[in-house]
């Protein structure tokens, strides 16, 4: 165990139902104007916007409407959003939808209080300063719920860069688990292989003889494989989906990789290259990327690789670990090969030096330069 820092501020309301809370919870923390972020149509179609405007009028929160979030969201959409928070003077930030609605709520507050352009916090510039968010989430698997990290694609210069800052973790987030089931099972997949990877890329890449981690870890991926498995067979299954919900959450909330010491995100690097350039979903990214990196890495940390074969599949070597895990992901339909994304074998020194780019920023560039990261997508080919 590695010395660490643990803290997470953001208050967590789970069950059915209770986005009816968002209102006194707001009423709570003495806002009274929010700008109401969300995605395109669903939120509107099933009712639950309806739901919260009326959670939010019945404690007197005066709110301003903001659709059309993308599932990248994309700069161009954040610069908006922060005019409207400026000109309407909102004092928080409310996010109804999933992970890339938390996102772009987490830039805009950020952009609502700055003089700056907000993409400049995205390149390098320190997080000083947000406005207050509240999320109530309708997608289960980035975990920026529970986070301070945003991830947005400049759609100009084909960089999808993220922020990780204490100042941008929710202060509430309602995770009603009933909202999820009638997420489409390929996204349902993909969020799977999100929440997996999360947690792989510190379990793989940290120093060696954590095991307690090790074991938050496993039983983390054992929940999404057993949970995702039952959602295909029947996609409402309500203790299912409360399980992948809250499996998704602790995936990236900081409680894995605390005592781990140092660990890279690999995975994300070259998946970020992937959807800024093609606009791919992130978990179809990672899908492809992931069993590339596992099977150029294993040879790096065979001990931990064997332990991953035996704890997840029952396998007894690395190389079958990788293999059952890829075989999974083919298995819920999320795509294990640049082809089945329309991505040509000849786009690959491309996607690495755009790759190279986030490697460099994220402090990973010496072991991660372009050849290798050429090397690397020549496995998902």
């Amino acid at each position: 165990m590695f010395d660490f820092t643990f803290h997470n501020s953001t208050k967590i309301i789970f069950g059915a139902g209770k986005e009816a809370l968002i209102g006194a919870e707001l009423h709570a923390a003495g806002i009274t104007r929010v700008l109401l972020i969300h995605g395109k149509n669903s939120v509107i179609r099933s009712g639950l916007l309806d739901r919260v405007m009326t959670s939010l009028k019945a404690d007197n929160i005066a709110w301003t409407k903001f659709g059309g979030v993308d599932s990248n969201p994309l700069l161009s959409h954040t610069r908006d959003g922060i005019a409207l928070a400026k000109q309407d003077k909102v004092e928080a930030i409310l996010a109804v939808g999933g992970g890339s609605v938390l996102d772009e709520a987490k830039a805009i507050a950020v952009g609502a209080l700055a003089a700056e352009d907000v993409w400049q916090f995205f390149i390098g510039q320190k997080v000083e300063r947000a406005l207050p968010i509240f999320t109530i989430l309708t997608l289960a698997a980035t975990g920026s719920e529970m986070n301070g990290n945003s991830v947005i694609t400049n759609a100009q210069t084909r960089q999808k860069y993220n922020i990780s800052s204490p100042h941008v973790y929710p202060t509430v987030s309602i995770l009603n688990p009933e909202l999820t089931h009638s997420v489409p099972l390929n996204y349902t997949a993909y969020s799977a292989v999100d929440a997996i990877t999360h947690v792989c890329e510190g379990y793989f890449t940290k120093q060696p003889g954590t095991h307690l981690q090790d074991r938050l870890v496993e039983g983390i991926i054992k929940t999404v494989l057993e949970t995702t498995s039952l959602i295909m067979s029947e996609p409402t299954h309500a203790k299912a989906r409360a399980s992948f919900m809250w499996a998704a959450t602790l995936a990236l909330n900081g409680l894995t990789p605390a005592g781990i010491g140092a660990y890279s995100f690999p995975n994300h690097m070259i998946e970020h290259a992937l959807s800024a350039i093609y606009n791919i979903p992130h978990g179809a990214g990672l899908s492809i990327v992931m069993p590339a990196w596992m099977k150029w890495y294993c040879p790096q940390n065979p001990s931990q690789f064997t332990r991953f074969a035996r704890e997840i599949f029952g396998l007894d070597s690395g190389t079958a670990g990788i293999a059952a895990l890829e075989q999974w992901f083919v298995t819920i339909k999320s795509p294990v090969r640049l082809h089945e994304v329309g991505i040509p074998a000849t786009d690959i020194e491309e996607i690495a030096e755009n790759a190279a780019g986030l490697a460099r920023q994220w402090g990973i560039a010496e072991l991660y330069p372009r050849e290798t990261i050429a090397e690397i997508l020549r496995l998902a080919i």
